[in-house]
């Protein structure tokens, strides 16, 4: 795909080349895939803006919005590396156009309804330093549910991927090579494409942890629902991580604490609510 044959597009790498590490430190994209998204989507350009590590292109994927998105877009032509709006296939199908376009030598996905902390690129740069054979580097997430419960989430690749997609995948960095080698994201996945992707390697994974929060993930959505968990179970077993028997043990023991989970949020809004009438 080349910026000369898209058309409702933007950014700045359409009038100049752009940045490549000029810094001397290497060039960090991120992604952002957006669908009608006007309410959270300034907050995460801000939240990439605003990041103290001076070498980042930010590229969003628009799927074709209607709600004044793209205005917001618009409003940053010359901040970010490249928008494009046109109809997709879904997140994943995003992700790879943007693929396509990136150049950096570590990339990371941040939803458009997500957040990056300040000091967070920083922070995984100094990740990538001191673990210099690593290809991927995770962290950890806040995750923010409306009802004011909110809970880390994010484990170290090789201690959790065989039990569930336990990793703090929003803002997560994957060197470039990972998708030289192991091809782009299965767009028959709706929900749990990256977790499948990164079990292609399996425990093979290069990976780098630290145990420090760098993105506030908001809660909503169809990855809130339990056909995440199929997702997961489907790519365990199609990536042999576990035998059918195996996936579908470890689907009922996520989804036990799924239906738990959804207990303490409902009694969080119930005493929210509560505490708002008094």
């Amino acid at each position: 795909m080349s910026v000369k044959d898209l058309k409702l597009s933007g950014g700045n790498r359409l009038c100049q080349n752009g940045a490549h590490g000029g810094h001397g430190e290497p060039l960090v994209t991120v992604v952002t895939a957006v669908f009608n998204a006007v309410n959270t989507i300034k907050g995460c350009i801000e939240s990439v803006l605003s990041q103290d590590y001076p070498d980042i292109e930010h590229i969003v994927i628009d799927g074709g919005s209607t709600d004044g998105t793209i205005d917001v877009l618009r409003e940053y032509d010359d901040r970010i590396a490249f928008w494009v709006s046109e109809r997709d296939a879904g997140v994943y199908d995003a992700w790879n156009k943007a693929l396509d376009l990136a150049r950096g030598e570590w990339v990371g996905f941040l939803g458009a309804d997500d957040e990056y902390l300040p000091g967070a690129i920083a922070a995984y740069v100094t990740l990538a330093r001191d673990n210099p054979s690593a290809e991927y580097l995770s962290s950890q997430l806040e995750w923010l549910h409306p009802s004011g419960y909110s809970r880390l989430i994010g484990v170290p690749w090789n201690s959790g991927f065989r039990r569930c997609n336990c990793i703090g995948h929003v803002g997560s960095l994957h060197r470039r090579r990972l998708f030289e080698r192991y091809g782009r994201f299965d767009t028959t996945y709706r929900i749990a494409a990256d977790y499948e992707f990164l079990l292609r390697a399996g425990g093979d994974l290069n990976a780098a942890f630290m145990p420090t929060v760098t993105a506030v993930m908001r809660a909503g959505g169809i990855s809130d629902t339990t056909a995440g968990l199929l997702e997961a179970k489907r790519a365990q077993v199609e990536n042999k991580i576990h035998s059918a028997l195996g996936a579908e043990r470890q689907f009922y023991s996520r989804l036990i604490r799924f239906y738990g989970r959804r207990l303490v949020i409902k009694a969080t809004a119930f005493f929210k609510g509560r505490k708002n009438r008094h």
